[in-house]
């Protein structure tokens, strides 16, 4: 058998239920490659060793009794530092805020939990999740496996830096703006962003724009189906869309060729200057031949953005920034990017944050009818390659912000349209550097974007 981390997260669950490996083993192999590669990379904040060993000695015995598996039975995984697991504490990447144990856990941690899956601990996160890089004072910077002088991305960007270098077969992220997507594709994973409300569990309270969703990172299109079958499966998400799509099933069939419209347009093209960088056109590129080498109808597009957007996503995505209770003594301690964004956003009227919502809901409506002509819309990942570690915080807060759009300016449209997105590695630079592509999707299209997913992983 090949190294345990070697395996998908679809290979491990066979080989535990046919007893070739136990959860506590599979537990203990990946706290050793934790220990050993999280120096370097900066995946964890906080790793639970002690918990997680004592829920796989129990899934063992469970399994040894003859007990009915669930779906994740024995999977390692971990949640991000924004997630609430009871007794770990939760920083949210920040120095401002207390860091004490959770008194209870978040309803996405009871789902995977319920679903079999241990968790190790928690990932890096930026500070609240704000920002597409996970950098912040609380812990060193998740770096990017494929290069560790470059950041994983974010928000999640402990989780895929984690996931890419075999510490996690699979994890849990969660996506406002592109925080699953980004850092896949800085990584190069599978990055799903689910349609809204496709995993309640993933919803955010504090959320007026409605753009955040919890959605899987993987290696592969199977481990994504799989992990997200689990967070699927809870009475909410069922009482909406109705059965449960088997989506494991649908990356394993890899079905269906579509209509596909690509485009390089962004919306935030009105607002500052943005280029592909010629390793993301060429990945752009090659995900179009790619795409129409497997049947499918790749088309130029004529696409049109109201340039009132990037204002309103600001207004909208920092909102929830005025509502934390931080003392005006830990102020200070507050990322640059974040105090400055904190001030602005305590500054607007209620009628402003209500205005920004209301062009975001014109987008919305706009950019749905536009897509409607095809079944998918292409367009690159990312414009760049991944930035260093430091390249965004050693700016003004302004600058830094006009860099995260610049590096990501196709990701967070997807959220205000409420849309299914999923981000594909499709080239390998000269450096190693994984460049992708992404595929935006119809609402209830996350199989197809599945499937679409694993016709392309047998091109590479």
């Amino acid at each position: 058998m090949s190294d345990l981390y070697e395996l998908t997260a679809v290979e491990q669950r066979q080989a535990i239920r046919r007893g070739e490996v136990g959860a506590r083993e599979l537990t203990e192999h990946y706290l050793a490659r934790i220990e050993s590669l999280n120096p370097e990379l900066g995946s964890f904040i906080t790793v639970t060793a002690e918990n997680a060993l004592d829920r796989a000695r129990a899934a063992d015995e469970f399994q040894a009794h003859g007990g009915q598996l669930r779906r994740l039975h024995g999977l390692p995984l971990a949640f991000k530092d924004l997630t609430d697991v009871a007794g770990v504490k939760t920083t949210h990447g920040s120095c401002a805020v207390d860091h004490v144990p959770a008194s209870s856990n978040h309803t996405l941690v009871e789902v995977l939990e319920r679903a079999g899956a241990i968790s190790l601990g928690k990932t890096q996160v930026p500070e609240f999740g704000l920002t597409s890089y996970s950098e912040n004072r609380v812990a060193p910077p998740a770096r990017n496996p494929l290069a560790p002088a470059t950041s994983a991305g974010g928000s999640s960007g402990g989780s895929a830096a984690a996931v890419a270098a075999g510490m996690l077969p699979f994890a849990p992220g969660s996506d406002g703006g592109g925080s699953i997507r980004i850092p896949a594709a800085a990584t190069g994973l599978v990055g799903l962003k689910p349609g809204r409300a496709r995993v309640p569990a993933g919803s955010s309270g504090d959320d007026p724009g409605r753009l955040v969703v919890a959605g899987p990172l993987a290696r592969t299109a199977e481990d994504a189906g799989l992990l997200l079958d689990a967070m699927v499966d809870e009475p909410l998400a069922r009482s909406q869309f109705g059965p449960e799509p088997d989506f494991l099933g649908a990356a394993r069939r890899a079905e269906g060729r579509f209509r596909i419209g690509a485009s390089t347009l962004s919306p935030f093209a009105t607002r500052y200057p943005l280029w592909l960088e010629p390793e993301a056109q060429a990945a752009f590129d090659r995900g179009a031949a790619l795409l129409a080498g497997l049947g499918h109808d790749v088309l130029d597009t004529d696409f049109r953005y109201d340039n009132r957007y990037p204002e309103a996503f600001t207004t909208a995505w920092t909102s929830s920034l005025a509502h934390l209770r931080i003392p005006a003594s830990h102020e200070p301690q507050l990322m640059p990017l974040t105090r400055a964004f904190r001030r602005r956003a305590l500054g607007r009227s209620p009628a402003e944050l209500d205005q920004a919502l209301a062009v975001l809901a014109k987008f919305q409506e706009d950019t749905i009818a536009q897509y409607s002509r095809f079944d998918l819309v292409l367009t690159p990942a990312l414009a760049m390659t991944p930035r260093p570690v430091g390249w965004y915080t050693e700016q003004t807060a302004e600058v830094d912000y006009m860099r995260q759009c610049q590096y990501s300016p196709y990701s967070s449209m997807v959220n205000v349209c409420g849309l299914p997105a999923i981000t594909v590695p499709v080239l390998t630079t000269p450096a190693g550097l994984s460049m992708g592509i992404q595929l935006i999707g119809r609402a209830g299209s996350e199989a197809q974007l599945l499937a679409v997913a694993a016709q392309l992983e047998t091109t590479r």
